[in-house]
This record gives structure tokens, sequence and C-alpha cells, in this order.
């Protein structure tokens, strides 16, 4: 009897009779284990279905950041590290996808056609990347809402800079333990889909399994006040407009 994700599989020997098939029952053995670990292999390697989740947020209790006071910083400098990531661990879209599929993490359709495009692209070697969540209001907006341009350009004037468009898809597969109700816009260089329209990415916990889902990329796209972005520092390794050491992937 074994125990895989956290459902009994039980492997029984077939008797035979036949002289010819004395070592049947070994064979049938191996064939029904080997049947039982593929079909539960990747319900055990998921990370981002509802029930990992709430198993997760059971253990840690862990609140959103968005329920933390909203104090307007006055620089980059000041705000500390919110998360660290690796980028450049992964060789192709290919890589990519089939690691966002064994963790079980949902995407969608925006932001699934946006990771196919050309301009989205992978780091080559790896590097370490420190990221800052921060909040509309924390920039210093007051309205109920602002555009997309207004915030990206009171983040730079701050200290921030835009991140890699990579940092989305990884900061999925390495932030396991997202609260429920999170939902963090990646501060990107939007990507067009294949219609023209321009798209970034967020990485969201809406209590039904961990997603990356796309979001209206457009200028002047009204952000609410509430809502919190993925920056990296100016200085950081893995701004979006380094592109000496971003490879377009194969395809």
């Amino acid at each position: 009897m074994d125990l895989t994700a956290g459902k009994k599989v039980s492997c029984h020997t077939i008797r035979c009779h036949s002289p010819g098939w004395r070592r049947c029952g070994i064979h049938i053995v191996a064939v029904l284990c080997t049947a039982c670990t593929l079909l539960f292999a990747s319900e055990a390697s998921a990370q981002c279905t509802a029930r990992d989740v709430l198993q997760n947020q059971l253990r840690l209790k862990k609140a959103p950041s968005a329920d933390r006071p909203q104090i307007p910083i006055k620089s980059a400098v000041e705000v500390q590290v919110w998360k660290k990531i690796t980028i450049g661990t992964l060789a192709n879209l290919f890589a990519l996808s089939n690691a966002l599929d064994a963790a079980g993490c949902g995407i969608g359709n925006s932001a699934g056609e946006i990771l196919a495009r050309p301009s989205f692209t992978l780091r080559r070697a790896k590097a370490n990347v420190e990221l800052f969540a921060v909040s509309a209001a924390e920039l210093g907006f007051q309205t109920d809402t602002a555009s997309l341009a207004d915030i990206y350009a009171r983040a730079k004037k701050l200290g921030f800079g835009l991140a890699a468009a990579e940092v989305g898809p990884q900061l999925r597969l390495q932030y396991f333990d997202q609260p429920i109700g999170e939902f963090l816009i990646i501060g990107m260089e939007p990507i067009r889909t294949w219609k023209g329209a321009p798209v970034i990415l967020n990485v969201a916990n809406g209590g039904a399994g961990l997603i990356l889902i796309g979001q209206d990329g457009s200028p002047d796209a009204q952000i609410s006040m509430a809502s919190r972005f993925v920056f990296v520092r100016t200085n950081e390794a893995a701004p979006a407009e380094t592109q000496e050491a971003v490879a377009r992937i194969d395809r």
C-alpha cells in the first residue's frame, strides 16, 4: 500500500497457475505500480491548484499585502525588498509551458497569447532579481484611479524600473504561498497580442487556484489606487530595457 498525493494506491499480485507464466505476477505488479505512479505524479507535483492554495492559506495564515497601511513613499531606496526570484532558469517557451503545467498553474487567454509572441523573451543565464511590491496609493496617487502611463512615470521618478516580462511567469512559479485575494500587476513593457492589443501580466490568487493572467496594457488604462505593482529598482539586473542578456525564444 502506498500513499501518493494524499491518496492510497494499492498494488496487488495476480496469481497465475500456468507453469509458463511463473513470473507473470511480478510483471503485473510492476505494470500496475507504474500505472499508479503515472496516474498521480502530476497531482503530487501540482502547487497551484485550489486544494494546494487552501492548504497553504490554512498553514501560513498569510494576509494579502493590500491589507497593509498605504503610506506614500518618497524614494525606492526606502522600500524593502518584497521578494527575490531567479530568472534565466528555463531554456525556451516549451520548458516554461511545461513548468507551469506541471505546477498546475492556470494561464489566462491573453497571458498565454503574449507568452507565445516573439517579443516575449527569456534570459540566457540565471540571475537573481529583487522585486518591490507597491500600490498606486503608495506611489502618491490620491484619486480613485490613475492611468498606467502616469503610474509608470511616477514609479520611474521614485527610482523604480520596469521588470522583464519573464518575471511574470517566473514569479508565478516561485510564489506558491500567495494569499487568497492578492493580484499583483507586473510593471513591464506591454506585449501586443496577435491582434495588436497591448497586454501586461498579473500574478493572481482569486481563490480557485494560482493563475497568471493578462490585462489591458494601454497607456490610458485606468488602474485602481489599491492595485499593487511589482517593480525592480532602476539599478537591478533585469530591467525591461536591458536586452543585451536576453535571448529570443526558438520556436
